[in-house]
């Protein structure tokens, strides 16, 4: 063999061992709306095999116990952590979730809105008295339902009943007409509305309401990767993110990524194209102005008790 040819066989050398190499695991709960999306494209799209990831789901539909399972060790990344629930695990034991990745909603990115039965009379929030209202579970939706519910004058009890339920039952219970309305996320929104189980009353209630201007990004959810996990396997971590971004701006270009709603997300592949999405930004690309909206939020759940204690939004973001 010449020396060229040792060289290059030198050079190939690292390329094949790393090829040969087992992929690294890495366990992700996965909370079905449109917000998983990155974690659906990184897998479907190769991008978690070329960066050596063997990217596993862990399907948990509710916030709290996607904490438990990033406290315990079961998971080490979350594909969309509801972020009140992440600031207020954070407040109590830092560095336990770390976003690396947040999602922006308003009425040009639609995930939270209210939606009401056919026949309900109200055509604005703030008609909703005398509703039986349906939430996405865990304290972070109620919280933000009933917050959006007061800024337009209403008080639980005296003029509406809240009761919380796991997202696949929110478009049967609406036709059926156990509920008169529902806060809700997509897809089920558009899937109950394409259905003829409801109509949309209002999109980027959060911005709109609790942020006070509609055209914030209100980030409510994000994808999320454990402090122990970033500690003790950062290089692993960093693959992971690249991965992510990968996705990120693949959902910004290329709408065909909507197809991966009809398998993991039981979305018609008629509706697929036409669910809203919300703006899959990196925190490594956040504005100032975005960090400041995204503090105002969690202030506000602050002080509405959601999240136990003052925090500093900066201390569980991370540019990766």
């Amino acid at each position: 063999m010449n020396r060229r040819s040792l060289l290059g066989a030198a050079l190939a050398t690292p390329f094949l061992a790393r090829g040969a190499m087992a992929a690294d695991t890495v366990r992700v709960a996965v909370f079905n709306v449109s917000s998983a999306l990155p974690f659906y494209v990184a897998r479907e799209r190769g991008f978690f095999a070329e960066a050596g990831i063997a990217a596993e789901a862990v399907p948990l539909q509710a916030a709290p116990l996607i904490v438990q399972a990033m406290v315990a060790g079961d998971v080490e990344a979350a594909s969309n952590l509801v972020t009140l629930e992440g600031a207020n695990i954070n407040s109590r034991r830092a560095n336990t979730a770390i976003y690396i990745q947040l999602g922006g909603q308003n009425d040009r990115f639609r995930m939270d809105q209210f939606i009401v039965r056919p026949g309900f009379s109200a055509t604005s929030i703030k008609e909703l008295k005398g509703a039986r209202i349906v939430s996405a579970p865990g304290p972070a939706n109620m919280s933000a339902a009933r917050a959006v519910l007061a800024a337009n004058g209403l008080q639980e009890g005296r003029d509406y009943t809240l009761t919380e339920q796991q997202m696949g039952v929110h478009v049967g219970a609406l036709a059926a007409g156990t509920f008169d309305a529902a806060y809700t996320l997509e897809p089920q929104a558009t899937i109950a509305e394409r259905q003829g189980a409801a109509r949309r009353l209002e999109a980027g209630v959060i911005a709109k309401y609790l942020i006070g201007r509609p055209d914030a990004q209100a980030f409510a959810a994000g994808g999320a990767l454990t402090g122990k996990f970033l500690q003790e396997k950062p290089e692993v971590a960093g693959r992971f993110a690249a991965a992510w971004t990968k996705a990120c701006a693949t959902i910004r270009s290329d709408a065909s990524v909507r197809d991966l709603l009809v398998p993991f997300m039981n979305t018609s592949a008629e509706l697929a194209p036409t669910v809203p999405l919300v703006n899959f930004a990196m925190v490594k690309d956040l504005t100032p102005q975005e960090v400041a909206d995204f503090q105002t939020f969690v202030d506000i759940a602050v002080r509405q008790g959601v999240v136990r204690s003052a925090i500093d939004v900066k201390t569980f973001l991370r540019a990766l």
